[in-house]
């Protein structure tokens, strides 16, 4: 299998879409609550449980760092839930997605580096590498689907994966 070969670019909003939620405050319906002492930073991911007995969990994953230039032999999927990840100490990580579908283009795989505030959150079925944190390890918040079913696909796929410059 040929090793692909990516670079990470800033996530932004914008050019994550495709794949599910950038989590910030940056964007959103924001409003005072608990009055006035804090900002509500409303409605900023759409958490998917599907399948019959679905919920929605919250786990913290404590992460390792990965050393750059990133190798991995595979992306995954949860066919049955979303997926977010948010750090809770303003850990920085890496991104890798390709669009839905049952098998993966080389070509459509992006990868993308958060700033540390930003969390994102996977849509159902949308391939994603496993968590990657730089720097240090870090602890991310994660909301995900618990209940009965099959909700974790693996393909093969080596990839390599390095920074744009300046990120």
């Amino acid at each position: 299998m040929t090793m692909l070969d990516i670079t990470a670019q800033p996530l932004t909003r914008e050019v994550f879409s495709e794949f599910g939620d950038v989590v910030d405050t940056l964007a959103g319906t924001s409003f005072a609550i608990n009055a006035g002492r804090a900002m509500r930073h409303h409605d900023l991911a759409r958490v998917e449980t599907l399948g019959e007995g679905a919920r929605a969990q919250l786990s913290i994953f404590v992460s390792k760092p990965v050393e750059l230039p990133f190798e991995l032999e595979f992306l995954e999927r949860h066919p049955l839930g979303s997926q977010a990840f948010v750090p809770m100490d303003g850990s920085r990580f890496l991104v890798v997605v390709a669009p839905v579908g049952e098998a993966i283009d080389p070509g459509s795989v992006r990868a993308f580096v958060t700033n540390g505030r930003q969390g994102v959150n996977y849509r159902a079925s949308v391939w994603h590498a496993p968590l990657a944190v730089l720097e240090r390890s870090g602890e991310l918040l994660v909301v995900d689907r618990g209940g009965e079913g099959a909700n974790c696909d693996v393909h093969p796929l080596r990839l390599r994966v390095g920074l744009a410059a300046g990120c």
